[in-house]
Protein backbone atom coordinates (compact mmCIF):
# COMPACT_ATOMS: atom_id res chain seq x y z
CA UNK A 1 0.00 0.00 0.00
CA UNK A 2 2.92 2.34 0.80
CA UNK A 3 4.13 1.88 -2.74
CA UNK A 4 0.79 2.96 -4.15
CA UNK A 5 0.12 6.06 -2.01
CA UNK A 6 3.47 7.85 -1.93
CA UNK A 7 4.09 11.14 -0.14
CA UNK A 8 4.28 12.93 -3.51
CA UNK A 9 0.90 11.52 -4.60
CA UNK A 10 -0.67 12.55 -1.31
CA UNK A 11 0.71 16.10 -1.52
CA UNK A 12 -0.37 16.39 -5.16
CA UNK A 13 -3.99 15.28 -4.72
CA UNK A 14 -4.74 16.19 -1.09
CA UNK A 15 -5.89 19.80 -1.84
CA UNK A 16 -8.41 18.64 -4.48
CA UNK A 17 -9.71 15.92 -2.15
CA UNK A 18 -10.05 18.47 0.68
CA UNK A 19 -12.05 20.77 -1.64
CA UNK A 20 -14.39 17.96 -2.71
CA UNK A 21 -14.91 16.80 0.88
CA UNK A 22 -15.69 20.37 1.98
CA UNK A 23 -18.24 20.84 -0.81
CA UNK A 24 -19.87 17.50 0.03
CA UNK A 25 -19.94 18.32 3.76
CA UNK A 26 -21.55 21.74 3.31
CA UNK A 27 -24.00 20.37 0.71
CA UNK A 28 -25.16 17.71 3.18
CA UNK A 29 -25.43 20.26 6.00
CA UNK A 30 -27.31 22.78 3.86
CA UNK A 31 -28.59 21.79 0.36
CA UNK A 32 -28.78 25.47 -0.69
CA UNK A 33 -24.98 25.54 -0.58
CA UNK A 34 -24.72 23.96 -4.05
CA UNK A 35 -27.27 26.26 -5.70
CA UNK A 36 -26.07 28.26 -8.75
CA UNK A 37 -26.71 31.47 -6.81
CA UNK A 38 -24.41 30.39 -3.97
CA UNK A 39 -21.76 29.01 -6.33
CA UNK A 40 -21.78 32.41 -8.07
CA UNK A 41 -21.35 34.08 -4.68
CA UNK A 42 -18.26 31.94 -4.01
CA UNK A 43 -16.90 32.68 -7.50
CA UNK A 44 -17.36 36.46 -7.03
CA UNK A 45 -15.46 36.37 -3.74
CA UNK A 46 -12.76 34.17 -5.29
CA UNK A 47 -12.04 36.16 -8.48
CA UNK A 48 -9.99 39.11 -7.07
CA UNK A 49 -8.31 36.85 -4.48
CA UNK A 50 -7.36 34.36 -7.22
CA UNK A 51 -5.56 37.05 -9.24
CA UNK A 52 -3.56 38.21 -6.22
CA UNK A 53 -2.80 34.62 -5.22
CA UNK A 54 -1.64 33.78 -8.76
CA UNK A 55 0.78 36.71 -8.57
CA UNK A 56 2.27 35.54 -5.29
CA UNK A 57 2.46 31.96 -6.65
CA UNK A 58 5.21 33.02 -9.08
CA UNK A 59 7.19 34.52 -6.20
CA UNK A 60 6.80 31.45 -3.97
CA UNK A 61 7.78 29.13 -6.84
CA UNK A 62 11.09 31.07 -6.91
CA UNK A 63 11.54 30.32 -3.21
CA UNK A 64 10.90 33.94 -2.17
CA UNK A 65 7.94 35.58 -0.45
CA UNK A 66 5.99 38.71 -1.35
CA UNK A 67 4.02 40.66 1.27
CA UNK A 68 3.46 43.81 -0.79
CA UNK A 69 0.13 42.81 -2.33
CA UNK A 70 -2.13 44.90 -0.10
CA UNK A 71 -0.28 48.13 -0.89
CA UNK A 72 0.00 47.28 -4.59
CA UNK A 73 -3.71 46.48 -4.85
CA UNK A 74 -4.67 49.72 -3.09
CA UNK A 75 -2.42 51.95 -5.23
CA UNK A 76 -3.48 50.24 -8.47
CA UNK A 77 -7.18 50.59 -7.55
CA UNK A 78 -6.89 54.25 -6.55
CA UNK A 79 -4.80 55.30 -9.58
CA UNK A 80 -7.22 53.43 -11.85
CA UNK A 81 -10.23 55.18 -10.30
CA UNK A 82 -8.73 58.67 -10.52
CA UNK A 83 -7.60 58.11 -14.13
CA UNK A 84 -10.92 56.52 -15.09
CA UNK A 85 -12.93 59.49 -13.85
CA UNK A 86 -10.47 62.03 -15.28
CA UNK A 87 -10.69 60.50 -18.77
CA UNK A 88 -14.47 60.46 -19.06
CA UNK A 89 -15.77 58.06 -16.43
CA UNK A 90 -16.99 55.40 -18.86
CA UNK A 91 -15.31 52.51 -20.67
CA UNK A 92 -16.91 53.73 -23.91
CA UNK A 93 -14.87 56.97 -23.69
CA UNK A 94 -11.10 57.31 -23.30
CA UNK A 95 -11.44 56.06 -19.74
CA UNK A 96 -10.69 52.50 -20.91
CA UNK A 97 -7.03 53.61 -20.93
CA UNK A 98 -7.17 53.52 -17.13
CA UNK A 99 -7.34 49.71 -17.33
CA UNK A 100 -3.85 49.17 -18.85
CA UNK A 101 -2.57 52.08 -16.73
CA UNK A 102 -3.50 50.13 -13.58
CA UNK A 103 -1.54 47.11 -14.86
CA UNK A 104 1.48 49.34 -15.56
CA UNK A 105 1.27 50.77 -12.03
CA UNK A 106 1.25 47.22 -10.63
CA UNK A 107 4.26 46.28 -12.77
CA UNK A 108 6.21 49.40 -11.69
CA UNK A 109 5.58 48.70 -8.00
CA UNK A 110 6.67 45.09 -8.60
CA UNK A 111 9.80 46.32 -10.39
CA UNK A 112 10.73 48.59 -7.46
CA UNK A 113 9.98 45.74 -5.07
CA UNK A 114 12.24 43.36 -7.00
CA UNK A 115 15.08 45.89 -7.34
CA UNK A 116 15.04 46.71 -3.60
CA UNK A 117 15.20 42.98 -2.84
CA UNK A 118 17.88 42.11 -5.40
CA UNK A 119 20.09 45.22 -5.53
CA UNK A 120 20.10 46.01 -1.81
CA UNK A 121 20.31 42.33 -0.85
CA UNK A 122 17.35 42.65 1.52
CA UNK A 123 15.38 39.43 2.21
CA UNK A 124 12.30 39.35 0.00
CA UNK A 125 9.79 39.23 2.84
CA UNK A 126 11.27 42.39 4.45
CA UNK A 127 11.64 44.32 1.17
CA UNK A 128 8.10 43.47 0.09
CA UNK A 129 6.57 44.13 3.52
CA UNK A 130 8.14 47.59 3.46
CA UNK A 131 6.85 48.21 -0.09
CA UNK A 132 3.39 47.13 1.03
CA UNK A 133 3.40 49.75 3.78
CA UNK A 134 4.69 52.38 1.34
CA UNK A 135 1.92 51.47 -1.12
CA UNK A 136 -0.83 51.67 1.50
CA UNK A 137 0.51 55.02 2.69
CA UNK A 138 0.72 56.36 -0.85
CA UNK A 139 -2.87 55.28 -1.56
CA UNK A 140 -3.98 57.10 1.60
CA UNK A 141 -2.05 60.19 0.49
CA UNK A 142 -3.76 60.13 -2.92
CA UNK A 143 -7.28 59.68 -1.58
CA UNK A 144 -7.05 61.61 1.67
CA UNK A 145 -9.03 58.75 3.16
CA UNK A 146 -11.95 59.28 0.76
CA UNK A 147 -13.74 56.63 -1.30
CA UNK A 148 -13.80 57.01 -5.08
CA UNK A 149 -16.98 55.69 -6.65
CA UNK A 150 -17.03 54.14 -10.13
CA UNK A 151 -20.62 54.12 -11.39
CA UNK A 152 -20.08 53.41 -15.10
CA UNK A 153 -22.60 50.72 -16.05
CA UNK A 154 -20.22 49.11 -18.57
CA UNK A 155 -17.41 48.69 -16.04
CA UNK A 156 -19.83 47.59 -13.30
CA UNK A 157 -21.03 45.00 -15.83
CA UNK A 158 -18.10 42.93 -14.51
CA UNK A 159 -20.45 42.15 -11.64
CA UNK A 160 -23.96 42.85 -12.98
CA UNK A 161 -23.68 41.12 -16.39
CA UNK A 162 -24.04 37.35 -16.01
CA UNK A 163 -23.29 34.46 -18.35
CA UNK A 164 -24.79 31.10 -17.32
CA UNK A 165 -25.50 32.52 -13.87
CA UNK A 166 -21.93 33.74 -13.21
CA UNK A 167 -20.72 37.37 -13.49
CA UNK A 168 -18.32 38.45 -16.25
CA UNK A 169 -15.57 39.05 -13.67
CA UNK A 170 -15.36 35.29 -13.05
CA UNK A 171 -14.60 34.69 -16.74
CA UNK A 172 -12.04 37.50 -16.75
CA UNK A 173 -10.32 35.83 -13.79
CA UNK A 174 -10.32 32.49 -15.66
CA UNK A 175 -8.81 34.15 -18.74
CA UNK A 176 -5.95 35.59 -16.69
CA UNK A 177 -5.54 32.24 -14.93
CA UNK A 178 -4.93 30.62 -18.33
CA UNK A 179 -2.47 33.40 -19.21
CA UNK A 180 -0.64 32.70 -15.94
CA UNK A 181 -0.61 28.97 -16.69
CA UNK A 182 0.81 29.68 -20.15
CA UNK A 183 3.59 31.85 -18.67
CA UNK A 184 4.32 29.22 -16.03
CA UNK A 185 4.35 26.21 -18.34
CA UNK A 186 5.11 27.39 -21.86
CA UNK A 187 7.65 30.22 -21.52
CA UNK A 188 11.33 30.38 -20.65
CA UNK A 189 10.55 32.81 -17.85
CA UNK A 190 8.17 30.33 -16.23
CA UNK A 191 10.73 27.54 -16.43
CA UNK A 192 13.33 29.88 -14.95
CA UNK A 193 11.08 30.50 -11.93
CA UNK A 194 11.14 26.77 -11.20
CA UNK A 195 14.89 26.61 -11.82
CA UNK A 196 15.57 29.38 -9.28
CA UNK A 197 13.19 27.82 -6.74
CA UNK A 198 14.68 24.37 -7.28
CA UNK A 199 18.20 25.54 -6.46
CA UNK A 200 19.62 29.04 -6.80
CA UNK A 201 23.27 27.93 -6.83
CA UNK A 202 22.58 25.36 -9.56
CA UNK A 203 20.68 27.97 -11.59
CA UNK A 204 23.65 30.36 -11.24
CA UNK A 205 26.05 27.61 -12.30
CA UNK A 206 23.99 26.89 -15.43
CA UNK A 207 24.39 30.52 -16.53
CA UNK A 208 20.98 31.81 -15.48
CA UNK A 209 20.77 35.47 -14.46
CA UNK A 210 18.97 34.79 -11.18
CA UNK A 211 18.67 38.46 -10.20
CA UNK A 212 16.94 39.31 -13.47
CA UNK A 213 14.54 36.37 -13.10
CA UNK A 214 13.63 37.50 -9.58
CA UNK A 215 12.96 41.09 -10.69
CA UNK A 216 10.83 39.83 -13.60
CA UNK A 217 8.92 37.63 -11.15
CA UNK A 218 8.08 40.56 -8.88
CA UNK A 219 7.02 42.65 -11.90
CA UNK A 220 4.74 39.87 -13.14
CA UNK A 221 3.26 39.46 -9.67
CA UNK A 222 2.56 43.21 -9.60
CA UNK A 223 0.58 42.94 -12.84
CA UNK A 224 -1.62 40.19 -11.39
CA UNK A 225 -2.10 42.19 -8.18
CA UNK A 226 -3.37 45.05 -10.37
CA UNK A 227 -5.80 42.70 -12.15
CA UNK A 228 -7.05 41.69 -8.71
CA UNK A 229 -7.44 45.39 -7.85
CA UNK A 230 -9.55 46.01 -10.97
CA UNK A 231 -11.82 43.07 -10.15
CA UNK A 232 -12.10 44.22 -6.53
CA UNK A 233 -13.19 47.70 -7.71
CA UNK A 234 -15.56 46.12 -10.23
CA UNK A 235 -17.08 44.01 -7.47
CA UNK A 236 -18.04 46.87 -5.13
CA UNK A 237 -17.79 49.95 -7.37
CA UNK A 238 -15.44 51.73 -4.95
CA UNK A 239 -11.68 52.33 -4.87
CA UNK A 240 -10.10 53.29 -1.55
CA UNK A 241 -7.07 52.76 0.65
CA UNK A 242 -8.78 49.71 2.17
CA UNK A 243 -9.25 47.99 -1.22
CA UNK A 244 -6.16 45.86 -0.57
CA UNK A 245 -7.12 44.82 2.97
CA UNK A 246 -6.95 41.09 3.83
CA UNK A 247 -5.38 40.06 0.50
CA UNK A 248 -2.10 39.13 2.17
CA UNK A 249 -3.71 36.53 4.44
CA UNK A 250 -6.06 35.14 1.79
CA UNK A 251 -3.49 34.90 -1.00
CA UNK A 252 -0.64 33.29 0.93
CA UNK A 253 -3.05 30.94 2.73
CA UNK A 254 -4.53 29.93 -0.64
CA UNK A 255 -1.12 29.27 -2.20
CA UNK A 256 0.06 27.14 0.74
CA UNK A 257 -3.22 25.22 1.16
CA UNK A 258 -3.26 24.62 -2.61
CA UNK A 259 -0.01 22.69 -2.36
CA UNK A 260 2.66 25.09 -3.66
CA UNK A 261 5.76 24.49 -1.52
CA UNK A 262 7.07 27.46 0.48
CA UNK A 263 10.69 26.59 -0.29
CA UNK A 264 10.09 26.91 -4.05
CA UNK A 265 10.21 24.81 -7.19
CA UNK A 266 6.96 22.86 -6.56
CA UNK A 267 3.35 23.78 -7.34
CA UNK A 268 1.72 26.24 -9.70
CA UNK A 269 -1.33 28.29 -10.60
CA UNK A 270 -3.76 25.34 -10.76
CA UNK A 271 -2.79 24.48 -7.18
CA UNK A 272 -3.54 28.09 -6.31
CA UNK A 273 -6.99 27.89 -7.91
CA UNK A 274 -7.81 24.90 -5.67
CA UNK A 275 -6.42 26.75 -2.65
CA UNK A 276 -8.50 29.89 -3.30
CA UNK A 277 -11.62 27.76 -3.71
CA UNK A 278 -10.88 25.90 -0.45
CA UNK A 279 -10.53 29.19 1.46
CA UNK A 280 -13.70 30.69 -0.04
CA UNK A 281 -15.76 27.49 0.23
CA UNK A 282 -14.89 27.34 3.94
CA UNK A 283 -15.77 31.03 4.38
CA UNK A 284 -19.06 30.73 2.51
CA UNK A 285 -19.99 27.34 3.96
CA UNK A 286 -19.46 28.45 7.55
CA UNK A 287 -21.83 31.37 6.96
CA UNK A 288 -24.41 29.19 5.21
CA UNK A 289 -24.57 26.65 8.05
CA UNK A 290 -24.43 29.41 10.67
CA UNK A 291 -21.02 28.95 12.31
CA UNK A 292 -19.18 32.02 13.70
CA UNK A 293 -16.19 33.62 11.98
CA UNK A 294 -13.62 32.52 14.55
CA UNK A 295 -14.37 28.85 13.72
CA UNK A 296 -13.60 29.64 10.06
CA UNK A 297 -10.26 31.22 11.04
CA UNK A 298 -9.42 28.22 13.20
CA UNK A 299 -10.18 25.74 10.40
CA UNK A 300 -8.06 27.75 7.94
CA UNK A 301 -5.19 27.88 10.43
CA UNK A 302 -5.29 24.10 10.90
CA UNK A 303 -5.39 23.60 7.12
CA UNK A 304 -2.32 25.80 6.63
CA UNK A 305 -0.36 23.87 9.29
CA UNK A 306 -1.45 20.54 7.76
CA UNK A 307 -0.51 21.68 4.25
CA UNK A 308 2.95 22.81 5.35
CA UNK A 309 3.55 19.60 7.35
CA UNK A 310 2.54 17.45 4.35
CA UNK A 311 4.62 19.36 1.82
CA UNK A 312 7.78 19.92 3.89
CA UNK A 313 10.56 17.37 3.98
CA UNK A 314 12.11 17.95 7.44
CA UNK A 315 15.39 16.33 6.38
CA UNK A 316 16.09 18.92 3.71
CA UNK A 317 14.14 21.88 5.08
CA UNK A 318 15.52 25.36 4.42
CA UNK A 319 14.34 28.84 5.35
CA UNK A 320 12.30 30.87 2.90
CA UNK A 321 14.66 33.29 1.13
Amino acid sequence: MDGIVTRETLVKWAPLLVLLVLILFFAVMEPRFISVRNMARIAIASAPALMVAVGVTFIIIMGSIDLSMEGTVSVSAVVFAFAFLAMGGTVLSWAWLALPLALIVGAVIGLINGLVHVRLRIPSFMASLAMGFVGTGFALLLTGGDRIRIEDEVFRGLLTERWFGFPVMCYVALLFLFIAWFIQSRTTLGRNFYAVGGGEELAHASGLNVDRVRVMGFMLAGVFYAVGALLAVGRIGIAETATGNNFMFISITSVVVGGTALWGGIGGVWNTLIGVLIVNVIGNGMVVIGLPGYVQDGVLGLLVITAVVLSTDRKSVSFVK
